[in-house]
Formats: structure tokens, C-alpha cells, sequence
């Protein structure tokens, strides 16, 4: 029997399977960095799915530009803008606008127009053709100025450029596209100087003597008086005034700054600058006084310490002055119809020895006469003093104030506001006095000064031609009253 032989059998290298799956991947890489550089380096233009390729982006539309067809602003406040689309307004001063139907818009127009004078306003710019804002240049179709300062303008800018209403707050020197920080407080000094400038107006006796007064850069009212007489001094800058010796500082009120200066009665005649404005002083002559009192009325004046004592009280009360003009423009009246007894001035000697210069006036009357408030105010002191009885000061700002002495009862008390003509008190001869009087004066920075310029007038009327009030005269009496 022969030998079986059996069929070779092929043994595979476990490498083989191994160096083919790696010499695939090989051939992969290649193949995609080929792409890759190919596409890097502008071989392939073309996405190699075509069907994945996404359409291209379709032209942008043309723009169309936002037109703005009018505007109104009725105040510094509220305005409104009108569209094609609708009507927007604003009630702060253009800081915001929102959509406004057109009953809103309808009651806008139907603002009454605004009477502020224009000298309040400060006059209105040049309508101007073209503004800047920022770095174009824009056509105006319509601008409103509401004050020297603040106005609006609508704007035309070139056909790819939307409308544009545009705000300035410095007369139109610089426009701005929005309400800023800084042209909203531009906006609310306006409205304050505006308010203070009426305030003060309405204190002369026209809008013209106003307008002349606010427009000067100083007035001296009255520009020419005479000794023992007072001045009201306004400037357009704050500062201070010397004048005999003393500095008076000029206080705020309206649209300007103010004081009183009282003139001695020594100060010569002539010409005297306040200011870039020029004081005139006229003479003037005083007469002389000659009285007899009892031993024991003389002698109160002896009382040093009583004196003083009451004199800190006066000056403390004639040193808290308001800082305005607490009276209105009414007039200031004669606080009784009594007789004149002592004009302002006279210099007095009282038995025989000089005693002082009698810057009061002394009304007769009878004992109980009511005594009215010469204008309004506020009562500074009303007290029981030892030389001028039951006394009334009332402050009306700015430094003056009016006195009341030797009075039989007191009708107020310190601290009272009053109106001009209220009954304050009533006549008597309390204190250093021989007789029923009223002895009644004014006080400007704690000088007397002449009661006969204030009468039938106010001091905001003093370069104004009028009939000078003056109490009735008579042949004076022997009376006396303190100097306080």
C-alpha cells in the first residue's frame, strides 16, 4: 500500500493583512491632502458635492430714505414730529419721543402762543440755511428758535441720508442729533433765567424801563438824588460796591444783582462813579430844630445800659434781611394821614444842646389812629423798647426796612408776614415822647434814610417823572422822639 499523500497547504504571514489596511489609509491622506492643496491653491473652484452647494446671497435692497414732512415745538418743553408713518411727541424736552395720536398733536397746536416778550427770550438768531452736525452738512427746512439759545431744526441731508431734526443750545452755533446731559441743563437754565427775568419785570413800571434796565450793564435808580436819600443799585455781575467808607455786596434777585446805598448827610454835591454809570448828588439844606422837654424826659437819655441793651435787639433784628424784594409792585404809602410835625433832617438841639439829626418823620395824630404797613413784608421786631415805646420794624428785603415807633399797642407780633396796608398798630406816645405821633422812618443797611422818595412809589420807579407824595406840612411842634 502506497503512502496517503496529503494536499500542501499555503501558511499566510500574519503581517500581510497588517501592511494592507495601513498602506489604504496611506493611500487616503494622500488623496485628501491633494484636496486640500488643491483647493488652498485654486486647483478645484468648485464645492466637490455640487448638490450641497449653497445659492448665493441676494443683492442688498436699495435704501430708502426716512423723511420727517414737519415740526413743532409749542414750549421748551413739548413738540411733536410728523411722518408718513405717524406722529411722535415729546414732553421733556425732546429727551424722548414716543408715538402720539393726532388728537395729542391737535392739542399741541392748540398751545396758546407764547407772549413772553422777546427782549425775555433774548432776541431770536438768523434762520439759519445750513447746519453741521458731526461731520455732514445738512440743508434746513425749517427751524424754530424758542429762546436766544435753544432751537430746532429740521434737516435735509443727501438722498441716502435720513431727515434729521437736530437741537442747539447756544444760538445756534453747534447742532446736536440727540438731547445730551449738557444741552438738557442748557435747556432748564434757560427756563430759570427766563423766570427770574419776569420776576423781576414785573417791578418796573413798563416792560420797556425793563427791558432798558436788564439790557444795561449797570442802573443807578435814582441816577441823581441828595443827601440823606438812598440809591438802588443794579448790575448784570455779581461783586460789591464801596461807597463812604462801606462795602455793600450786591445781592441776587431777578435777572441781575441789587443793593441799597444809603448817602450821608455830609456826602458833598457833585458826580460820583458806580459801576460804568455815574451818581449825581444835589445840596440840599436842612433846617434847625429848637426844643424844650422836662428835666426827667431828658433824663431817660442818661440810661446808657437800657439803651444798649435795646440797641442789640434793633440791630440784631435790621441784620437778618431777606435776600429779595419782599415788596410787590404796589406802591409804598404814608402809614397815616397825621400831621407833620418833623420833616426828615432837621437838626435838632433839645434845651439848648445839640442832640442829633432828626432822619425820621413825625406825624401827629390822634392817640389810637391805626397804622397801616407801608408795603408788604415781614415783621422783624415788634417789642416794648425804652426809648421808642412799643416798636415795629418790618424787613422788605435787600436791606430796608421800615421803623414804627412810640406806638399805644402792638397788632403784631415778630415773625408776622404782612401785606401793604394792614393794620399793625395804633398810634400813642410810648417811650421818649411829649405828644400822641407816629415816628416813622426807613432803613437801608442800618442808615435812615429819607421816608418822603418811597411815598406814592416804589424804588424800581425812581427815574421814572412822577408827582412826589409828601406828608401834609405844618408848623412843627414841640416834640420829641428817640433817634433809634
Amino acid at each position: 500500500m502506497s503512502p496517503r499523500r496529503s494536499t500542501p497547504q499555503t501558511k499566510k504571514s500574519p503581517g500581510v493583512g497588517r501592511k494592507l489596511v495601513l498602506t489604504c489609509i496611506g493611500v487616503a491622506l494622500l488623496a485628501c491632502a491633494g484636496v486640500i492643496a488643491a483647493e488652498r491653491y485654486g486647483y478645484i473652484s468648485t464645492p466637490l458635492n455640487p448638490s450641497a452647494a449653497e445659492p448665493a446671497a441676494p443683492p442688498p435692497p436699495a435704501k430708502v430714505k426716512k423723511e420727517i414732512a414737519d415740526f413743532h415745538m409749542a414750549d421748551l418743553d413739548r413738540g411733536w414730529i410728523q411722518t408718513k408713518d405717524g406722529a411722535r411727541m415729546t414732553e421733556d424736552s425732546g429727551a424722548h419721543w414716543a408715538d402720539a395720536a393726532p388728537e395729542r398733536v391737535a392739542e399741541l397746536n392748540a398751545v396758546k402762543a407764547d407772549e413772553t416778550p422777546e427782549w425775555i427770550k433774548g432776541g431770536m438768531p438768523p434762520q439759519p440755511v445750513t447746519v453741521t452736525v458731526g461731520t455732514q452738512t445738512f440743508a434746513v427746512k425749517k427751524a424754530q428758535f424758542l429762546t436766544a439759545k435753544i432751537g430746532w431744526a429740521l434737516l435735509s441731508g443727501p438722498a441716502d441720508v435720513d431727515d434729521l431734526l437736530a437741537v442747539s443750545a447756544d444760538g445756534g452755533q453747534s447742532w446736536h442729533a440727540e438731547v445730551t446731559s449738557d444741552i438738557a441743563a442748557a435747556v432748564e437754565a434757560e427756563r430759570k433765567r427766563m423766570k427770574r427775568t419776569e420776576q423781576e419785570a414785573v417791578l418796573y413800571v413798563s416792560q420797556d424801563a425793563a427791558a432798558k434796565t436788564v439790557g444795561s450793564a449797570w442802573t443807578l435808580l435814582p441816577d441823581k438824588a441828595a443827601p440823606g436819600d438812598v440809591v438802588l443799585v443794579r448790575s448784570n455781575e455779581p461783586g460789591e460796591i464801596d461807597w463812604e467808607g462801606k462795602k455793600y455786596a450786591l445781592q441776587p434777585f431777578g435777572a441781575g444783582y441789587f443793593t441799597y446805598i444809603p448817602l450821608s448827610m455830609a456826602i458833598k454835591p457833585g458826580k460820583y462813579p458806580i459801576g460804568s454809570e455815574s451818581l449825581t448828588i444835589v445840596s440840599k439844606k436842612f433846617e434847625t430844630q429848637y426844643l424844650q422837654v422836662t428835666k426827667q424826659l431828658e433824663s431817660m437819655k442818661q440810661d446808657s445800659a437800657r439803651i444798649a441793651a435795646d440797641q442789640k435787639k434793633i440791630d440784631l433784628a435790621r441784620s437778618q434781611s431777606k435776600p429779595e424784594f419782599l415788596f410787590s409792585k404796589a406802591n409804598f404809602i404814608q402809614p397815616i394821614e397825621g400831621i407833620l410835625t418833623t420833616p426828615y433832617g432837621y437838626t435838632r438841639y433839645v434845651n439848648g444842646k445839640f442832640d442829633s439829626s432828626h432822619r425820621a418823620l413825625d406825624l401827629a395824630a390822634k392817640e389810637g389812629t391805626p397804622i397801616k404797613a407801608t408795603n408788604d413784608g415781614i415783621v422783624a421786631l415788634a417789642d416794648s423798647l425804652y426809648l421808642t415805646g412799643n416798636t415795629i420794624y418790618i424787613d422788605h428785603g435787600m436791606g430796608l426796612f421800615s421803623q414804627y415807633a412810640h406806638l399805644s399797642k402792638l397788632m403784631v407780633k415778630t415773625g408776622d408776614e404782612v401785606k401793604q396796608g394792614d393794620i399793625i398798630g395804633l398810634v400813642g406816645t410810648t417811650g421818649f415822647s411829649t405828644g400822641p405821633h407816629l415816628h416813622f422812618t426807613y432803613w437801608a443797611h442800618n442808615v435812615p434814610v429819607n421816608p418822603n422818595l418811597f411815598f406814592g412809589t416804589t424804588p424800581f420807579h425812581w427815574n421814572e417823572p412822577q408827582q412826589e407824595q409828601k406828608p401834609a406840612q405844618n408848623t412843627p411842634t414841640q416834640k420829641q422822639d428817640s433817634k433809634q
